[in-house]
């Protein structure tokens, strides 16, 4: 289903991301909200991939709920809180999208609502339209 758009006439992405990805037509979509590292028993771990690894986990809990997997993710917005947590992020993107990567934007930013939080994200989802 996914069709990832790299125009040969511009430089190849720094990582494992996709320039752009087409939705075919008759596809449905799903927009989840930034997800922080944080778990259903009010957990925070340390580190960057830690919390990235919870914030895919509930974002894959978000996209269940619509019939949908990570695997049908087509864009990521990231935050991170520091550069030395952008490794561990993209350590755990990359295992989350083995196949063609979807599109994505990662960004530096000075915090969020507590100071343990380094990680957020948030998802664009897009299957086929069932109904």
């Amino acid at each position: 289903m996914l069709r990832a758009l790299s125009p040969p006439s511009i430089r190849p992405p720094f990582a494992h991301y996709s320039h752009g990805i087409a939705v075919p037509a008759g596809h449905r979509l799903v927009f989840t909200s930034g997800q922080l590292g944080i778990g259903p028993d009010e957990k925070i771990p340390a580190g960057g991939e830690a919390q990235a690894e919870l914030c895919f986990a509930n974002i894959a809990a978000i996209l269940a709920e619509d019939g949908m997997r990570l695997a049908d993710v087509v864009h990521l917005n990231a935050y991170v809180t520091a550069r030395e947590h952008m490794a561990g992020y993209m350590r755990s993107r990359d295992r989350q999208f083995p196949g063609t990567p979807p599109s994505s934007t990662l960004v530096i930013v000075s915090g969020f609502t507590r100071p343990e939080f380094v990680v957020e994200i948030e998802a664009i989802a897009a299957a086929l339209d069932q109904g």
